[in-house]
């Protein structure tokens, strides 16, 4: 097995950025502010002066955060995905030293496949 701590680089300050807000969104602490927010927006219907203006403050909310969650979750997801393939890829590796030479073949060459097969 390889060392962890000499194959790891730094992750940067968005890459850690986006990590911490994808492991808080997942949480309930995270839904319960939600909740929240929708529960303080609901009574400044009586305060604001017209029911377009009262929506577009809660939809003005909703947009940016879901936006900048999607940004964030995106770049954890595809982190993770890449980190999946390669621990794939080790063990495909690992498995055709141990096989015979003729089933080698079809299991090296599944190594990589991901970028050489469309979705289509």
């Amino acid at each position: 097995m390889p060392d962890d701590s000499a194959t790891a680089t730094e992750l940067s300050l968005f890459d850690r950025c986006a990590t911490y807000t994808a492991e808080w969104a997942s949480k309930p602490s995270f839904f319960a502010i939600c909740v929240l927010v929708v529960v303080a927006w609901i009574p400044t219907i009586w305060a604001l002066p017209t029911v377009d203006t009262w929506q577009l403050v809660i939809n003005t909310v909703t947009n940016i955060i879901t936006f900048l969650l999607v940004a964030l979750l995106q770049n954890t997801q595809s982190r993770s995905d890449r980190a999946v393939q390669q621990k794939l890829n080790a063990i495909a590796e690992a498995m055709g030293d141990l096989m015979d030479e003729r089933r080698r073949g079809s299991l090296t060459g599944a190594v990589g496949a991901e970028r050489r097969i469309g979705s289509a």
